[in-house]
C-alpha cells in the first residue's frame, strides 16, 4: 500500500537514510502549466533545519523531475521524481538496531516483516513525506485551474490555543512565522512553549486546521466514496496523525438539530444551481459529497515520540533494556506538517475532481 488515490495516483518509495525518497504520479492531465519552483517552495517548508523549532538535520531537498513533463508542461504521461538524502547521520542509531523505541513503528515493522530498518526508522520515517508534497504540489497547481484553493496553519499547540476561524485570519500570513500560525500573538506563545519543551528534552503535539475554498457542489462519490473519508483517508495516513475531523466535528455532538442544521439561502446569481447556507456546521460536505460551501477541517498531531531522554524499553529479544535516542529531532512536528497536510488536500481534492468528470462523459 505504497500507492495512494483513484485517477490522481501517487506511489511513494525511499527510506530516511536510504539513497533518496521518490514517487511516480499517475493520472496528471496533459498540458498543465507545471512551476518546478513552486513545487521547490513547498518542499523548502516541509524541509528540515528551516528554525530554532525544527530538526537541525540539513537538507536542501532539491526535486529532480525525471518523467511526464516536458517544456512546462505536463504530457500525461507518469511523472517520475526523486529528492536525494544527504545529511544523514545513520550512525546515531547504532544503539537502536536492537532495540524498540516506545510509540514508534520499530516493534510493529519488526513483528510484521521479521527485520526492520533502524535507520531513523526507514520507510516508517516522516521523510517519506517528501514525495507527498511534489505531488501535492502538483495537484495543487492543477487545482487552480478550476478555482479550488487550499489553506492550513497551526491552530494550536499543546494547551495554547489559535480562538480565531479561518474568516478572521490572513490566511496570507501563515508562513509570517516559525510556527505557521497566522495569528501573530497566539504563534508567539506557540513558539515560547515550543522552545521550552525542547530543551527539557521532550516534544509535544497539537492541532492543524484547514479549509478549502472555491471548491464546486458535486465532488466526492456516494456510500463508500464520500469526500470526508477520502480526507479523512489522506491525513489519517500522515505520520503522527491521531485525529480527522470535518465542520463542527466532535463539538457537533453536543448540539441540536435546530442548532446543527444548515439553513439554505437563495442561490447565487453567478451559479443559479447552487445554493449556499446560512451557517456552516456540515464543513461543506453532506452525504459525503461537496456542497458548494467552503470545507473545514482539523487534524490532531501526537507528540513526537523520540524524546531527548532515557526511556525504559526492550529489545528484540523481549529483554528489558534502557534506551537513550541520539540524532536530531522535531520537538514538535506542526510547524512543518502544514504543508503536508496542504499536500495530501490537494491530492485528494484533485482525484475527487476527476473522479466527478468521469459521471459527465456523455
Amino acid at each position: 500500500m505504497n500507492t495512494f488515490g483513484n485517477i490522481f495516483r501517487l506511489t511513494s518509495f525511499g527510506e530516511s537514510h536510504g539513497a533518496a525518497i521518490g514517487g511516480v504520479i499517475d493520472g496528471v492531465p496533459a498540458g498543465i502549466a507545471i512551476s518546478e519552483e513552486a513545487i521547490q517552495q513547498e518542499l523548502s517548508r516541509r524541509r528540515p533545519g528551516q528554525s530554532a523549532l525544527t530538526t537541525a538535520r540539513k537538507e536542501a531537498d532539491h526535486v529532480e523531475l525525471l518523467s511526464g513533463i516536458f517544456e512546462g508542461k505536463t504530457t500525461g504521461t507518469p511523472i517520475g521524481f526523486i529528492v536525494r538524502n544527504a545529511d544523514q547521520h545513520s550512525s546515531d542509531y547504532d544503539n537502536m538496531r536492537d532495540v524498540f523505541r516506545p510509540s514508534h513503528a520499530d516493534y510493529t515493522y519488526y513483528n510484521k516483516y521479521g527485520l526492520r530498518d533502524h535507520r531513523g526508522g526507514g520507510r516508517s520515517s516522516a521523510r517519506e513525506t517528501i514525495a507527498r508534497v511534489v505531488a501535492g504540489a502538483i495537484a495543487r497547481q492543477c487545482l487552480e485551474q478550476v478555482g479550488i484553493s487550499i489553506h492550513a496553519w497551526t491552530q494550536q499547540v499543546g494547551d495554547i490555543v489559535c480562538t480565531k476561524t479561518w474568516h478572521e485570519l490572513d490566511l496570507t500570513q501563515v508562513d509570517a512565522n516559525a510556527v505557521r500560525c497566522p495569528d501573530a500573538e497566539a504563534a508567539a506563545r506557540m513558539e515560547r512553549l515550543i522552545l521550552d519543551v525542547k530543551a527539557d528534552g521532550d516534544t509535544i503535539g497539537g492541532v492543524i486546521a484547514g479549509v478549502i475554498q472555491g471548491c464546486p457542489v458535486g465532488l466526492g462519490e456516494p456510500v463508500f466514496g464520500k469526500l470526508h473519508a477520502m480526507l479523512g483517508s489522506a491525513m489519517l495516513s500522515i505520520n503522527a496523525v491521531k485525529g480527522f475531523e470535518y465542520g463542527d466535528g466532535f463539538a457537533g455532538a453536543t448540539l441540536r438539530g435546530s442548532q446543527h442544521n444548515d439553513l439554505f439561502q437563495s442561490a447565487v446569481a453567478a451559479a443559479p444551481t447552487q445554493a449556499l447556507t446560512v451557517t456552516n456546521h456540515s464543513g461543506g460536505i453532506q452525504g459525503g459529497i461537496s456542497n458548494g460551501m467552503p470545507i473545514t477541517f482539523r487534524v490532531a498531531f501526537k507528540p513526537v515520540a523520540t524524546l531527548l531522554h532515557e526511556q525504559p524499553s526492550i529489545d528484540i529479544n523481549g529483554k528489558a533494556t534502557t534506551l537513550t535516542p541520539r540524532g536530531r529531532h522535531d520537538p514538535c512536528v506542526l510547524p512543518r506538517a502544514v504543508p503536508i497536510v496542504e499536500a495530501m488536500a490537494a491530492i485528494t481534492m484533485l482525484d475527487a475532481y476527476l473522479l466527478h468528470q468521469t459521471t459527465h462523459l456523455l
